[in-house]
C-alpha cells in the first residue's frame, strides 16, 4: 500500500507547477535532470520500486504458491525492482516540452542513460502487466485473494490494459511525427492504475488474513 502511495507522488504535478503539459509529457520527465522537481520524483519513485519490490517478495517467502502467484508475485518484484532502477536512470531533458532536447534524442547525443531509461520503464511496465494478470488468473481459478476476480479487479485489469494500448500508440505516433495523441493523459491513466491496482492487491491480502 505505501509502494502504491509512494508511485502516485506525481499526482503532486497539479500542485507544484512544473511547467510540462499533463496532456502531452511523459510522467517521467517530471523526473528528467533539468526538471524544477527531479529530486523529488526520482527519490519517490526508488522509494515506490524498493516498497513494491519487498512486497512481491515476502508474499512469494509467506503466502500460498501456485504457478500462477509465483509468476504474479515475480512480475510486481520486477516491477518494483524496475522502477528503482528506473529512478536512477532518468530522462536528462523534457522531448515533448523541449524541441532542442527531441533534435538531440532522435540524432542519439544524449547520455546512454536517457535511452537506458526507456528500457527500464518498458520492463516496469511489463512486470506489472504480468502481476496483474497472473495474480488476478490465480483468484479465478484457485480462490487465491478472491477479490481480484471480482468485478471491480476485473475493470481495473482491463482499462490497464486499455490504457497501455493508448500509451503505446501515442509513442508510436509521437516518435513517427504525428503529435502526441493525449501521450500524456494515457501514460497518466496507466501509471494511475497500476496504483489503484496495488492499493486494491494490498486490501485483497489484508481481507485474505
Amino acid at each position: 500500500m505505501l509502494g502504491a502511495v509512494a508511485y502516485s507522488a506525481w499526482l503532486l504535478e497539479a500542485c507544484l507547477g512544473t511547467g510540462l503539459s499533463p496532456l502531452t509529457s511523459y510522467v517521467s520527465e517530471l523526473a528528467a535532470r533539468d526538471q524544477p522537481f527531479s529530486t523529488l520524483f526520482r527519490t519517490t519513485d526508488l522509494t515506490a520500486g524498493l516498497l513494491i519490490l519487498a512486497g512481491a517478495a515476502g508474499a512469494l517467502l509467506w503466502l500460498p504458491r501456485r504457478w500462477s502467484t509465483v509468476v504474479g508475485w515475480a512480475g510486481l518484484a520486477l516491477f518494483g525492482a524496475a522502477t528503482a532502477v528506473d529512478s536512477r536512470l532518468s530522462m536528462s531533458c523534457a522531448p515533448t516540452a523541449d524541441a532542442d532536447c527531441m533534435a538531440r534524442e532522435r540524432a542519439g547525443l544524449l547520455p546512454a542513460t536517457h535511452a537506458a531509461h526507456v528500457v527500464s520503464s518498458s520492463v516496469a511496465v511489463t512486470g506489472a502487466l504480468v502481476g496483474m494478470v497472473a495474480l488476478t488468473l490465480a483468484a479465478r481459478r484457485h480462490g487465491l485473494l478472491p477479490s481480484l476476480a471480482d468485478s471491480t479487479g476485473l475493470l481495473l485489469l482491463l482499462l490497464e490494459l486499455a490504457a497501455t494500448v493508448w500509451t503505446l500508440a501515442s509513442i508510436a505516433a509521437f516518435d513517427a511525427g504525428y503529435g502526441t495523441w493525449a501521450l500524456g493523459m494515457g501514460q497518466r491513466l496507466q501509471v494511475l492504475l497500476i496504483a489503484v491496482w496495488l492499493g486494491f492487491l494490498a486490501r485483497a491480502v489484508v481481507r485474505r488474513g
